[in-house]
C-alpha cells in the first residue's frame, strides 16, 4: 500500500495545482473576492477566494479512490467515511460564510453537528470511556476546526502548517499501518503543499473560512484517529504538540482578549503570527519563522511517541516553559489596529 500512499500525495499535489487556476477565474468571474478595506490587509488589490474547494477536491478524489482500492479494515472505513462525510458539512459551511457571512452561533452549530457525525462514525476520543469521550470530542474538533481559521491570517500559513503536521501524523501512523490515517494524510498533505504555489507571499488566491475550517476538522479527525501510547501513556497528548501552533496562538488570543475585557468572537489583529510581525519582522519571514517552529513541533510530537515516558514529560515541560516564556513577551506588544467586521 505503501505506493498508493506516495500516488496519493502526487495524486492531490497534482490536482490542486491544476484546479486553483480554475478556481481563482471562478472567483473572479462571481466576484468571490476578498477586499482590502480593513485596516491591517496588506493587499492592494481583491484577491479571490475559493482555494478551499481547489483544496477540498484534490483531496477528496485520492481518497475515494484509495477507499475503494486500499484493502482497509472495516473499523478504518467507516471512520474515513465519517471524516468524508462531515467534510461535506464542512466545506458547505465555510462556503456559506465566505459567501454571505455567518453568526459565530450558527457556525459553531453546523461544526458540532459535523464533529457527531463523526463520533456515529467512530472517530473520537478513544482513551475514554464512550459517553464521556463525546463532549471532548466535540470540544477537540469544533476547538481545532476554528484554530486553523484563527491562524490563517497570513499568505501559506495555515496551509504550510497543515502540511507539516500531516507529515507528522503519518510518521506515527505508518509504523502501526493505520491505513484510513495515513491515506487521508498524504492526500492532505499533497493538497496543502500543492496550493502553497499560489497562496505563498504574496499570495494570488485565498483559501477562504472554507479551505482553513476544512483543513482544521481534517487534522482534528485525523489526529484522534491513530494511535500514540504504544509506548507510553502520556504520548496521548502528541497531538497538542502536532497541532501546536493553532492550538497556542488560540490560547494566546483567548487569554489576551479575555485580560483586556474584549470578545473572543470579535476579529483582531492580535494573534501571534501579527504581534512577530510587530517586532520588525517581515511577514515573509515570519511565515518561514512559524513554519520552523511548527516543524519542531511536530517532530517533538513523533519523538515523544517513541521514547520512554520520562523523556516524553522532559518534552511536554521544556515545550510548556518555552511557550509561557514566548507567550509573555508577545502579551508585552502593544497592538493598535484592530479589524473592523
Amino acid at each position: 500500500m505503501l505506493e498508493y500512499y506516495l500516488i496519493a500525495f502526487l495524486s492531490s499535489l497534482v490536482l490542486v495545482l491544476l484546479s486553483t487556476p480554475l478556481a481563482k477565474r471562478m472567483a473572479f468571474r462571481f466576484d468571490i473576492l476578498d477586499h482590502p478595506r480593513a485596516p491591517v490587509k496588506v493587499h492592494k488589490e481583491p484577491v479571490p477566494y475559493l482555494g478551499g474547494v481547489a483544496i477540498y477536491l484534490a483531496f477528496l478524489i485520492p481518497v475515494i479512490v484509495g477507499f475503494f482500492l486500499l484493502d482497509i479494515p472495516k473499523e478504518g472505513r467507516e471512520q474515513l467515511l465519517g471524516i468524508l462525510l462531515g467534510g461535506v458539512i464542512i466545506i458547505a459551511l465555510g462556503l456559506a460564510d465566505d459567501l454571505q457571512g455567518l453568526s459565530a452561533k450558527t457556525k459553531l452549530s453546523i461544526e458540532s453537528l459535523a464533529a457527531i457525525v463523526l463520533i456515529m462514525f467512530g472517530v473520537r476520543l478513544k482513551f475514554l470511556l464512550f459517553w464521556p469521550s463525546i463532549p471532548l470530542t466535540i470540544l477537540w474538533v469544533v476547538g481545532i476546526t476554528n484554530a486553523f481559521n484563527i491562524i490563517d491570517i497570513m499568505d501559506g500559513l495555515a496551509s504550510g502548517v497543515t502540511f507539516i503536521a500531516s507529515l507528522a501524523l503519518i510518521a506515527i501512523a505508518l509504523p502501526g499501518d493505520q491505513a484510513f490515517v495515513i491515506l487521508a494524510s498524504c492526500a492532505l498533505a499533497g493538497a496543502s503543499l500543492g496550493f502553497l504555489r499560489y497562496n505563498f507571499f504574496p499570495a494570488k488566491i485565498y483559501m477562504g473560512d472554507a479551505g482553513s475550517l476544512f483543513l482544521g476538522f481534517t487534522m482534528a479527525s485525523l489526529a484522534i484517529g491513530t494511535s500514540y501510547t504504544a509506548v507510553n501513556r502520556i504520548a496521548l497528548f502528541a497531538p497538542i504538540l502536532i497541532l501546536g501552533i493553532p492550538i497556542y496562538d488560540t490560547f494566546l488570543v483567548t487569554a489576551l482578549r479575555t485580560k483586556r475585557g474584549r470578545s473572543i468572537l470579535r476579529a483582531s489583529n492580535d494573534h501571534f503570527a501579527l504581534r512577530l510581525v510587530a517586532l520588525g519582522l517581515s511577514r515573509k519571514k515570519t511565515v518561514l519563522i512559524v513554519y520552523l517552529i511548527s516543524i519542531l513541533l511536530a517532530i517533538a510530537g513523533v519523538i515523544v511517541t517513541l521514547v520512554e515516558i520520562r523523556w516524553a514529560i522532559f518534552i511536554y515541560c521544556l515545550v510548556i516553559l518555552f511557550s509561557f516564556l514566548v507567550g509573555h513577551r508577545l502579551a508585552q506588544i502593544e497592538m493598535r489596529e484592530e479589524i473592523h467586521g
